[in-house]
Parts: C-alpha cells; structure tokens; sequence
C-alpha cells in the first residue's frame, strides 16, 4: 500500500522562505512522477511543480523562478524549497505520486501560510 507523508509546512512572512517534504512508502518501480499541488479556500487544485524521472521537472506560471522541486531517488523523496513567499501562495499544498499504470496517490496535505 502506498503512502505519502508530507512534512515542512507552517507559517511564514512574505518575502520568506520554506521547504516541503514529501516521503512516499510502498511504490514500485512504475510510479516514477512526483509532484507538488495547491489548493487554497474557494479555487481549484493547481500544480505548483512536478518531477519525471530524475530530472525533468515543470512548474505552475505562478511559482516559476521562485521554487524548486528536487528528489532523493534513495530516500523515495520529494522537496519543494519555496522562496520570495507572498500571500497568494498561501494554501494546503499536497504532494502527488502518478505511477504509470495510471495509479494516483495523494498526501493528506500539508498548510503554507504567508502572512506578516
């Protein structure tokens, strides 16, 4: 069974900085996409970041330039460090695994607040 545990999330002022977590258990060798999602109140989840294979990664318009995914093969994880922090960034943010059997497995979420 497939678990995803995020971790890192909290508070921060804007112009911060912060780093998310994401540690997957029980995935095979097909589930090889991970990525970061955002949901804040009254919007649609959106991508924030993803990362195929070992290194192609793509970004939400909104975060590029700003953070960045990056993964630990060995360690089966996932982080995404934020920078330059606003209040719009301001969400639950949700790590994904896709496996390319078309398997889709989600965290449970973790808050990102932005606010002085």
């Amino acid at each position: 069974q497939v678990h995803l545990v995020e971790s890192g999330g909290g508070l921060v002022q804007p112009g911060g900085s912060l780093a998310l977590s994401c540690a997957a258990s029980g995935s095979g060798d097909s589930c090889k996409t991970m990525g970061w999602y955002r949901q804040a109140p009254g919007k649609e989840r959106e991508l924030v970041a993803r990362i195929i294979g070992d290194s192609y990664t793509n970004y939400g318009d909104s975060v590029k330039g700003r953070f960045t995914i990056s993964r630990d093969n060995a360690k089966n994880t996932v982080s995404l460090q934020m920078s330059s922090l606003n209040p719009e960034d301001t969400a639950v943010y949700y790590c994904r695994l896709y496996c390319n059997t078309g398997l889709v497995y989600w965290g449970q979420g973790t808050q990102v607040t932005v606010s002085s």
